[in-house]
């Protein structure tokens, strides 16, 4: 269970899950987030993609301009984290989403 787990945050995430196609994600995230926190979710999950498909720091931050450090935070979550990037890139993976940046 998530340290930080609570009843606002579980409102959050069945909110999230109720969304039903892209388009009414980008309307949610963009009346949530800034368009900043998007991109830089968006990057480190970018990130976690191409270092699950066996890419090294420095191939990574020549495809990603990503600082190293964010790249080693995103690898240590993908190691030794709770599983979340894992479980979202295998389930992208096993409906025929991979990424092109291989």
């Amino acid at each position: 269970m998530s340290k930080f787990r609570n009843a606002e945050i579980d409102a959050l995430f069945d909110a999230i899950l109720s969304l039903k196609d892209i388009d009414e994600c980008y309307m949610f995230f963009e009346d949530a987030c800034t368009i900043k926190e998007i991109k830089e979710i968006a990057q480190r999950f970018q990130v976690a993609r191409l270092l699950h498909s066996g890419q090294n720091y420095q191939e990574v931050n020549a495809k990603t301009s990503v600082s190293t450090a964010t790249i080693c935070r995103v690898n240590k979550c993908l190691n030794y984290g709770t599983g979340g990037y894992r479980t979202a890139i295998e389930r992208l993976e096993a409906k025929g989403n991979t990424t092109d940046d291989k």
